[in-house]
């Protein structure tokens, strides 16, 4: 690619880590390689197991526990500190043509780092790589930093009638 660009995929609605995930699957099918780190997930998410079958993607998990209304560890915040400098180091390898920090809003709202931080290391973006973002919460600074923002919106869901996420559809 000439010209990478930033996307952000925020909102309520279910579908921000799947649309990255399409985006990922699209530019691997191009042949050419993405590095995807999952912030927050520690679990073992049917997403995890795409390098079996691309080796065009390599994806880490950053996190060790899902704490999503719980309170953040120190372990958490040292992993989510560690993840972003793995991040960095990924980006600015230039070996990525696509680089994805999913659910890095989640750890921005719970303050495992702050959003200097982040924009610092987005700000060594090479030209060439495309940059996608996820997450809910997102700040208004990231998306004006941002080139793409796209906002799930949910109108409806199962979750609210009892049905928890389900392997192959949800996670």
């Amino acid at each position: 690619m000439e010209k990478g660009y930033i996307h952000i995929y925020t909102g309520d609605g279910k579908g921000k880590t799947t649309a990255a995930f399409g985006v990922a699957l699209r530019t691997a099918l191009m042949g050419k390689k993405v590095f995807i780190g999952q912030f927050i997930k520690g679990m073992k998410y049917t997403e995890t197991k795409i390098s079996e079958y691309l080796p065009q993607i390599e994806i880490v998990q950053l996190g060790e526990t899902c704490f999503i209304e719980k309170t953040p560890r120190q372990e958490d915040i040292q992993m989510a500190v560690a993840g972003l400098n793995l991040m960095r180091e990924k980006l600015i390898s230039e070996q990525f043509d696509l680089v994805i920090f999913d659910e890095i809003s989640i750890a921005l709202y719970y303050k495992l780092f702050s959003e200097a931080d982040l924009i610092e290391v987005l700000n060594e973006k090479p030209d060439q790589t495309e940059v996608i973002l996820t997450g809910r919460y997102c700040s208004e600074n990231l998306i004006a930093l941002a080139d793409l923002v796209t906002e799930m919106k949910e109108i409806k869901h199962y979750y609210h009638q009892g049905v928890l996420s389900r392997p192959g559809i949800d996670c």
